[in-house]
């Protein structure tokens, strides 16, 4: 883990935005911003429900804006600010993008990949490590989630 500085909790605030147009439409609430030079150039957030797609995390629709902005799959300078530790999936998709560092909100127990369940962006068996802080916002990042799923279960 690396020391954080103050310009990561201004980004995170930018996924947590992500996250609650996520919520907005009754999606888990889960944002994600992709910063290259203090400039935002790919957002998302969760929309699985609504496309009715399990690739459709915030990630990487995030990686994918990113990815069409630099018109490369190559995200080497990049940093993705994220609400929820990365599962699989988006794990190996920010090692196979280069991403440099990724920011955390708040831990997932069960299908973290960024160590929780295990550490797919510091596995040395890959070509590419990612830098990683975890616990950005880390409170208001979980109460969202809690508070969505809080409704949800009243609801039905």
């Amino acid at each position: 883990m690396n020391y954080y500085r103050e310009e990561d909790e201004a980004w995170m605030r930018e996924a947590i935005e992500e996250a609650m147009k996520a919520e907005a439409i009754g999606e888990v609430p889960i944002g994600a911003v992709i910063v290259k030079d203090g400039q935002i150039i790919g957002r998302g957030h969760n929309l699985r429900e609504t496309t009715h797609d399990p690739t459709a995390h915030a990630e990487m629709i995030a990686i994918r804006e990113a990815s069409r902005h630099l018109d490369a799959w190559r995200l080497l300078d990049c940093t993705l600010y994220v609400t929820l530790e990365p599962c699989p999936m988006c794990a190996g998709a920010l090692v196979q993008g280069r991403i440099h560092k990724v920011v955390y909100g708040t831990a997932d127990p069960k299908a973290g990949c960024a160590g929780t369940l295990m550490n797919l962006l510091h596995e040395p068996r890959f070509n590419h490590e990612t830098e990683l802080i975890s616990g950005i916002l880390q409170e208001e990042c979980a109460a969202l989630l809690t508070n969505f799923f809080r409704k949800l279960r009243r609801r039905t």
